[in-house]
C-alpha cells in the first residue's frame, strides 16, 4: 500500500480561510447554519479602564529608532511623548457593551502575519522522479465549523460529508518533474474537477504513474459534501472521477481507499442501500443504566464524545458502516465483504491478501470505539475470506498505569520484507503494567496461510513493552522495547531467519537522554511499496552497513547527522552533518532508492531541509559522492516584517542546581543596551523526568527558523515584547520519588530562574513579565499566578484543566488516581488556590473541547472560583472551538483578547509585582501577590482620573455570561 508521504514546513499555517470582512455578506447571501454563533461568549469581572503609559504603543516599522522614549512618532504620523496615544489603542477603552460583542481583530502587525499564504506541502512519487506541490489556504471561516457534527464514541462525525468534522483540505495540485540535475520542471497542473473542489486523501499508485484523491463539492440543492474518489494521470494532469456512477461516495469516517496493485483500489463507500440517518425518538424507551454488579475494577480517564444511549449506537453504526468495494481504473467494481464499521485495509507486500479489521457491538458507553470489540481478518485480494485471527473483547479495563496495554493479539501487520508474513505481539501480563513477568510481550510471525497444524513462530520475547520493528531481510531486523517508568529504551539485533544466532542488544539507553540517541535506521522502498531498512555497500569493504540519521542533540544545540554503522562491530563513520555555524540542516528522506538490492555509497542521495535563524526552511538534494546541493524549493518568507528578529537559546540554573534553557526572541532592531527592558511573554509547558541530568539537556537547535503559527506567542514580537519560548519547566522524580508530589515548588523554582535570568540580561522590565501556556501550559499559568505571584503581572491561559479532583483517574503523566494520592491533586489544582490568585488572568476556552480532561467546564468552575475571590479575570468561551483552535474569526478574536490583555495589564502596567530582582529574593507571604497599589482601580475619564477601591464594581460592571450569548 502506498501511503501519501508528506513533507510540511515548521511554519505552516491553517488551510483555508475567509476575510473577516466578508461575514457580512454571506449573511446576506447564504443561510448559515442555525448553531452558528457570531459573538463569542465572554465574561468578566474588574474590567477597569487605566492610564495607558507604553512607549510601544506606535505601530511603524520595526527599527531600533522607534524604541526611543524620548519621542515617538504615532500612527497619524504626529509627535509624541511616550504617553499612548488614544487613537492607537481604542479598541482597548472602549465600554463594557462593545467588549461583549462580536469577534475582533487583532492590531494589523498580528493580522497580517497570521493571514499571510501558507506554503504547500510536498510529496514525492515513488520512484523519486517527480514531486507534487498540494496547495493549502490560511485559516478556514467559522461557518465551517459550525456545520453540524454527530458525537459518537469517542469521535466526532460530518453527517454531510460522512466523514471525520473539521477536515481541513487541498485547493489544488501541482506536479513537477525532478530533472537531471536536480531542479524541477514546469508545472502541470491537475485539472478536470470542479472549481472551488476540495481536496484529501492523495495517494500515489505504486508504480507512480496515477494519483487517487478525493473531491467534495457544495451542491446547491441540499448542501450535501460527500467525497467522490477521483484519479489523475501524472502526465497530463488530467482528472476524472473513479467511479462511473455519480452515487457512489466514500465512507472517510475511518480508513477511505487503499491502492491494491498498480490499477485497483479498495474502497470504503457508504452503502447504496442505506437509507436516510434514524430520527431520534422523541419519548426515550427507558432511563440510561450503568451497571457494574460484577464489581469489576474499571478506571478510565476522562474521554469525552461516548455514546450515550441506544440511539447512539444506531446512529453511531449509521455512520461508520461501510461497503468495501474493489474498483479497476477503467471502473470495474465489485463489492466484497458484507458491510460493517471497517476500521483499516493493508494489502500483502505481494498483492496476494488483505488485512481487514472491523470494530462490533457490544459497544461501550465508557471508552471510545478504539476499545470496541475487535476483529482482525485475512481475506484474498479479491475478498474471499480465508481466516479470523482474532476476535478481541470490549476492552473497558486496560489499567490506566503506562504501558498497560489490551490483551490478545495487536500491532498487527506484514513483514516489509516478506510477500505474505504477519507478525504481531501479545501481552503476557494480561495487559498490566503494574504486573511483575518475564517476558512481557512475546512478538509472533506466521505466513499468511499457514500449513495445516502450522502454529505461530515465535520471534522474539521482550521484557519491557514491546515497540515496534523495522524489517530488513532473513538476516536483520530491529526491534524496540521500552518502559515508560524508567525511561528506558531498548534495540535488539534479531536474525530472522537464524534460529541458531541468539538476539542481542544494539542500544540500551534512556529515552530522555537525548545526547545518546545513536539515530533511527534509514529506510528505502521496495518494489512492493514497503519501507525496510536501506543495505548500504562501501566500495573495497565486506561490512554490513546501515544508516543513522540523529538527531544530533548536544549542549550547543541540535546538529543532524548521518552515521555509516556496521551492525556487526558498532563501528561508526559520520557521512554526513549539519552545517552548525548557521543553519539547521535534517535528513527528510532517501531519494535514491529506485533499484532493487544494496546501495552503493558514492550514488547516495537524500533530501534534507535547510534553514536559519532568519530564512524559512527550503528543500534541497544532496548527491554523493562530492555531497553537491540542489535547492528544489524557493518558497517566500512567511513574515518578511519579522525577518530579522533576534534568537538565541540560553541557559541558566535553577536553585536546586537543575540546568534549564529556552529559547529568547527579540524584536528586530531591538539592542538592551541603548532601548532598555522590554515587556515580556513567557510561554512554556511542563515537562516530566526522573533524572536531572536528562532535565537539564538541551533540545532544538539555535538555528533553526521561527514558526510562528496562527496562535503562536512569537506573535507578539512584531508588538515589540520580549518572548521566552519554552523555558524548560521539568519536574523531576528520581528513583521512586513521584514527580507530582513536588509540582508547585518545582514550577516556582523553574519560573523563578527563567524571570531572573531575562531580567540579568536586561531584556524584561521586572514589573512587565507575563506568563501562559495551552492546555497543560494553562494548567501551569494558573499555579504560577497562585503560587509565585511576585513573579508575573497578569497571565493568559487556554484551554486548561484546573481542577484535578474531575480528572481522577489520572491525568497527564500522572498515574496515581485521586484516593491514591489526594495531597497531591489538590494541592496542585489551582482551583484551590483561586483564593491566592490576585494579578489578571484571562481564560480562553473552546465550548466544544474534546481533549480528555479538559472539559469546558474546567474554565467555566474556575472563573467563577476566581470570580468569587473578587479576582480579576476574564473568561472567553469559544464558539463550536475544539481543544485547539481553527475559524479565522476565533483566532483573530483570542489574538485580539491577548493583545489587550498585555498591553492593559503587562505593557501597562507599574505595580509591584512582589520580589526584589536585583537579589532575586523572594518577599516573605509571597502567596498574596498584591500592594496597596494594586488593590486600587485607576480609570480616566474625560481629562481627569479616579481611584477607588471597589474591586468588584470599580470601573466597568461584569455582565452574565448570559446576557452575552
Amino acid at each position: 500500500m502506498m501511503r501519501l508521504h508528506q513533507v510540511y514546513t515548521r511554519f505552516s499555517l491553517r488551510h483555508f480561510s475567509l476575510p473577516l470582512s466578508s461575514l457580512p455578506s454571506l449573511l446576506h447571501h447564504h443561510q448559515l447554519p442555525h448553531s452558528l454563533s457570531l459573538t463569542p461568549k465572554i465574561t468578566s469581572t474588574n474590567f477597569t479602564p487605566v492610564m495607558l503609559t507604553s512607549r510601544f504603543r506606535n505601530l511603524a516599522p520595526l527599527t531600533s529608532s522607534s524604541y526611543s522614549s524620548a519621542a515617538v512618532e504615532d500612527a497619524s504620523g504626529g509627535a509624541s511623548n511616550g504617553v499612548v496615544s488614544s487613537s492607537n489603542y481604542t479598541d482597548y477603552e472602549e465600554d463594557e457593551a462593545s467588549l461583549g460583542a462580536g469577534y475582533r481583530v487583532p492590531p494589523p502587525e498580528i493580522k497580517n502575519i497570521v493571514d499571510a499564504p501558507p506554503v504547500p506541502a510536498l510529496s514525492f512519487s515513488p520512484y523519486r522522479d517527480k514531486i507534487i506541490f498540494l496547495k493549502r489556504r490560511a485559516l478556514p471561516p467559522l461557518v465551517e465549523l459550525a456545520k453540524p457534527e454527530e458525537k459518537l464514541a469517542g469521535i466526532r462525525i460530518d453527517g454531510n460529508c460522512n466523514s471525520r468534522s473539521r477536515m481541513s483540505f487541498y485547493t489544488g495540485i501541482g506536479i513537477h518533474q525532478i530533472l537531471p540535475d536536480g531542479k524541477l520542471g514546469p508545472e502541470i497542473a491537475v485539472t478536470g474537477f470542479p472549481d472551488g473542489a476540495k481536496i484529501n486523501f492523495v495517494s500515489w499508485s505504486p508504480d507512480g504513474q496515477h494519483l487517487s484523491f478525493s473531491i467534495r463539492v457544495n451542491e446547491e440543492d441540499n448542501n450535501i459534501s460527500k467525497f467522490r474518489v477521483w484519479i489523475a494521470d501524472v502526465e497530463t494532469g488530467e482528472a476524472r472521477p473513479l467511479f462511473q456512477s455519480p452515487n457512489v461516495y466514500l465512507n472517510a469516517v475511518f480508513d477511505n481507499y487503499v491502492w491494491v496493485n498498480d490499477s485497483t483500489l479498495l474502497v470504503c463507500t457508504i452503502p447504496l442501500s442505506r437509507g436516510p440517518p434514524p430520527k431520534k425518538p422523541l419519548v426515550p424507551g427507558g432511563p440510561k443504566i450503568q451497571s457494574n454488579e460484577q464489581k469489576n475494577i474499571v478506571q478510565v480517564r476522562t474521554f469525552q464524545d461516548l455514546l450515550k444511549d441506544e440511539y447512539d449506537e444506531v446512529l453511531f453504526d449509521y455512520y461508520a458502516t461501510s461497503q468495501l468495494v474493489l474498483v479497476s481504473l477503467d471502473g470495474a467494481t465489485k463489492d466484497i465483504g458484507p458491510p460493517a464499521v471497517y476500521t483499516s485495509m493493508d494489502p500483502s507486500p505481494d498483492h496476494k491478501y488483505l488485512l481487514i479489521s472491523s470494530i462490533h457491538r457490544p459497544y461501550s458507553f465508557i471508552v471510545p470505539c478504539g476499545r470496541f470489540p475487535k476483529k482482525v481478518e485475512l481475506w484474498s485480494a479479491d475478498g474471499k475470506l480465508i481466516r479470523e485471527l482474532c476476535d478481541l473483547p470490549l476492552a473497558e479495563n486496560i489499567p490506566i498505569a503506562f504501558n498497560s496495554v489490551r490483551k490478545g493479539m495487536r500491532s498487527i501487520d506484514w513483514r516489509a520484507d516478506k510477500p505474505s508474513t504477519l507478525y504481531w505481539a501479545e501481552t503476557q501480563d494480561g495487559g498490566d503494567a503494574k504486573v511483575e513477568i518475564s517476558p512481557r510481550d512475546i512478538i509472533y510471525t506466521q505466513p499468511a496461510e499457514p500449513l495445516e497444524g502450522e502454529q505461530p513462530v515465535i520471534f522474539h520475547k521482550l521484557d519491557l513493552r514491546y515497540g515496534g520493528i523495522s524489517w530488513c531481510d532473513d538476516s536483520l531486523a530491529l526491534v524496540y522495547e521500552s518502559w515508560y517508568k524508567t525511561r528506558q529504551i531498548r534495540t535488539w539485533v534479531v536474525p530472522p531467519a537464524s534460529e541458531d544466532v541468539t538476539p542481542r542488544i544494539l542500544f540500551d539507553r534512556s529515552s530522555e537522554d537525548v545526547y545518546s540517541d545513536p539515530g533511527s535506521p534509514m529506510l528505502r522502498r521496495t518494489k512492493a511499496g514497503t519501507y525496510v531498512i536501506a543495505n548500504i555497500q562501501k566500495e573495497s569493504d565486506e561490512g554490513r552497513y546501515i544508516i543513522l540519521n540523529g538527531a544530533g542533540a548536544t549542549p550547543e544545540g541540535n546538529i543532524p547527522f548521518l552515521d555509516l554503522f556496521d551492525i556487526n562491530t558498532g563501528k561508526k563513520e559520520r557521512i554526513w552533518e549539519s552545517e552548525k555555524e548557521k543553519y539547521y540542516e535534517s535528513v527528510v528522506a532517501l531519494m535514491s532508492d529506485q533499484e532493487e538490492g544494496d546501495l552503493n555509497l558514492d550514488q547516495l542521495k537524500i533530501l534534507i531541509s535547510k534553514e536559519s535563524k532568519t530564512e524559512n526552511t527550503q528543500f534541497y538534494l544532496v548527491s554523493w559522492p562530492e555531497k553537491s546541493l540542489v535547492q528544489i524549493t524557493n518558497f517566500p518568507h512567511p513574515y518578511p516584517q519579522l525577518a530579522s528578529l533576534q534568537k538565541e537559546m540560553i541557559r541558566y540554573q535553577r536553585k536546586d542546581g537543575v540546568q534549564l534553557t529556552a529559547t529568547l526572541y527579540l524584536p528586530p532592531g531591538y539592542n538592551p543596551s541603548t532601548d532598555g527592558p522590554l515587556p515580556c511573554l513567557v510561554w512554556s509547558y511542563p515537562g516530566e523526568f526522573k533524572s536531572k541530568d536528562a532535565a537539564g539537556q538541551v533540545r532544538g537547535s539555535p538555528n533553526e527558523f521561527p514558526g510562528i503559527g496562527p496562535t503562536s506567542a512569537l506573535l507578539w514580537l512584531a508588538r515589540k515584547f520580549a518572548i521566552l519560548s519554552g523555558p524548560t519547566i521539568p519536574i523531576i522524580g528520581e528513583g521512586d520519588e513521584e514527580a507530582n508530589d513536588s509540582y508547585v515548588e518545582q514550577l516556582v523554582a523553574s519560573a523563578e530562574a527563567a524571570v531572573k535570568e531575562v531580567i540579568r540580561r536586561g531584556v524584561a522590565h521586572p514589573k512587565k513579565i507575563a506568563v501562559g501556556g495551552h492546555s497543560y501550559g494553562a494548567f501551569m499559568t494558573a499555579n504560577l499566578l497562585a503560587h509565585a505571584p511576585h513573579l508575573f503581572c497578569c497571565g493568559i491561559a487556554r484551554s486548561g484543566a484546573y481542577n484535578r479532583t474531575l480528572t481522577p483517574f489520572g491525568f497527564q503523566n500522572e498515574v496515581r488516581t485521586l484516593w491514591e494520592a489526594t495531597n497531591t491533586y489538590v494541592e496542585m489544582s489551582p482551583f484551590m488556590s483561586a483564593n491566592k490568585i490576585k494579578k489578571p488572568i484571562l481564560l480562553v476556552h473552546g465550548e466544544e473541547d474534546n481533549n480528555s480532561g479538559t472539559l469546558t467546564m474546567q474554565s467555566d468552575r474556575f472563573f467563577n472560583a476566581l470570580k468569587g475571590h473578587g479576582t480579576l479575570c476574564r473568561l472567553v468561551i469559544l464558539p463550536h472551538e475544539s481543544h485547539g483552535y481553527s475559524a479565522r474569526e476565533s483566532i483573530m478574536h483570542v489574538l485580539w483578547e491577548t493583545d489587550r490583555w498585555l498591553h492593559k495589564y503587562c505593557v501597562s502596567n507599574t505595580s509591584d509585582v512582589g520580589e526584589d530582582h536585583d537579589t532575586g529574593s523572594v518577599k516573605e507571604n509571597d502567596n498574596k501577590g498584591t500592594t496597596d497599589a494594586e488593590s486600587k482601580v485607576v480609570a480616566t475619564g474625560g481629562g481627569g482620573s479616579k481611584e477607588g477601591s471597589d474591586l468588584e464594581y470599580g470601573g466597568f460592571h461584569s455582565l452574565p455570561r448570559s446576557s452575552l450569548w
